[in-house]
């Protein structure tokens, strides 16, 4: 089992958190894994702005065929068939699917495709060769699944940045193709902390059965005492 520094020690990881997290890496080593400290630099580096160059040009070519037309919402209107685009448009999607439009339509556009878009895949082929040759290593790869518990609802709506940030740990497998699970491991501040598990293509099955036995012996109750 790798514990990658980079994923681990990220800043922003609050302390109850990284207690929590060290607790279950601890439990690792104590129900038999070889546990082990390894570097992930240049994934957790890049791996966000990788990802948040790739994503919203993916989500601008795909939603293209919400128009009003063939998918989706219409929006009534009396107008032309442009006119009927731009409506549709507005009304159908909220603010994150039209900021991420914006993004990805500006990544692709003509004289910046190279340097944005086509520069992230480049990326993300190093982030992939990155987590490959510490998969070669280690079976499965642990670090918390986000930096902080949950927070209140519509909290972080007003900066956009700071709800993308609470990708930052989740979003280099993510970017390198890997599979990954997340079980609750503790609580900080009352409210469970997510330990993500990592591990090679097709390799499923291991992680849920790594899972299963960390969950029987972490004993989290999935049940709040309130709820009782």
């Amino acid at each position: 089992m790798g514990v990658p520094r980079q994923l681990n020690e990220a800043e922003g990881i609050e302390p109850g958190v990284k207690d929590a997290v060290a607790q279950a890496i601890a439990l690792c080593g104590e129900l038999g894994a070889d546990v082990d400290e390894c570097e992930l630099p240049l994934s957790v580096e890049y791996g966000m702005p990788c990802y948040y160059l790739i994503a919203p040009a993916e989500a601008s070519s795909n939603l293209a065929r919400y128009d009003g037309v063939r998918y989706g919402h219409r929006s009534a209107v009396d107008g032309d068939l442009g006119a009927l685009y731009e409506k549709t448009r507005h009304d159908g999607f909220g603010d994150e699917p039209k900021r991420r439009i914006m993004l990805g339509t500006y990544a692709l556009s003509a004289g910046y495709y190279d340097a944005f878009y086509g520069q992230a895949q480049k990326v993300r082929t190093i982030i992939g060769d990155e987590f490959k040759a510490v998969l070669e290593r280690f079976d499965v790869l642990v670090s918390p699944t986000s930096p902080t518990v949950a927070f209140r609802l519509g909290e972080k709506t007003a900066n956009p940045l700071a709800m993308y940030l609470s990708d930052v740990l989740a979003i280099p497998p993510n970017m390198a193709g890997l599979p990954g699970l997340s079980i609750p491991c503790g609580l900080s501040d009352g409210l469970p902390v997510g330990l993500q598990l990592v591990g090679r293509q097709f390799s499923e099955n291991l992680l849920f059965r790594t899972g299963h036995a960390l969950e029987q012996a972490i004993g989290f109750d999935t049940v709040p005492e309130r709820l009782r």
